[in-house]
């Protein structure tokens, strides 16, 4: 794919949605952490149900720290890996409060240094709270990346430092939000809407059902 199909298909994602964000509830940056913590396998609207109910008694490290285990797993229990992700959160509340005086820091070294934090959870928090211009790659970024030929790789980093590289640098910040919302209402991995899709004509994806899907037949 030559740079000048990449910028064109940047331009109509940015045409097609105008206000490219996070779709996970947050007023703050420490909610934005916990909330992308929580969403590992898991779904941002079922992240949302339960972080509405948590944030309203608990938005700082340490009033999540006075939860305890039992407390927060009350107010996470219909997410997946709940468990393991409440111990996750109260060692990082404990590590916010203790290292970082409770705010969530903007390094991404420090960030990673954070219980249940990984590379892609600190890009995410770099990205969105802080405006660096990063990129996660998650599974609709990877498969996007991928379908498209926007940035092919055979694992996520490779697909990440593609994006990087061939990303028309004014649409490297906001690039992360616009592929993932992309991934996921248009180019879906099972039956990718490509008779809805705005840069149909740009992606190199060779399976294309670009025809409207046939009405059932009449019984």
């Amino acid at each position: 794919m030559n740079a000048q199909k990449r910028l064109a298909i940047f331009e109509r994602l940015a045409q097609a949605i105008p206000d490219p964000t996070t779709e996970l509830e947050h007023s703050s940056t420490f909610e934005l952490l916990i909330a992308v913590i929580l969403s590992a396998q898991a779904t941002d609207k079922g992240v949302n149900i339960a972080t509405r109910k948590l944030f309203k008694v608990a938005n700082t490290p340490q009033a999540i720290l006075d939860l305890g285990l039992a407390g927060l797993e009350s107010y996470i229990k219909t997410i997946g890996l709940y468990h393991a992700k409440a111990n996750n959160v109260l060692k990082c509340c404990q590590q916010l409060v203790e290292l970082h005086g409770g705010e969530v820091p903007e390094s991404r070294a420090a960030l990673e240094a954070l219980a249940g934090v990984g590379r892609k959870t600190a890009n995410v928090i770099l990205n969105t709270a802080f405006g660096q211009p990063t990129i996660a790659v998650d599974t609709h970024l990877f498969r996007v990346g991928n379908r498209t030929k926007l940035a092919t790789g055979k694992n996520v980093l490779q697909v990440e430092q593609r994006f990087l590289s061939l990303t028309p640098k004014q649409f490297l910040r906001d690039a992360h939000h616009l592929l993932i919302l992309h991934g996921r209402y248009t180019c879906t991995a099972r039956s990718p809407k490509c008779g809805d899709c705005c840069i149909a004509d740009l992606c190199e994806f060779h399976d294309k059902q670009l025809r409207p899907v046939k009405p059932p037949a009449e019984s």
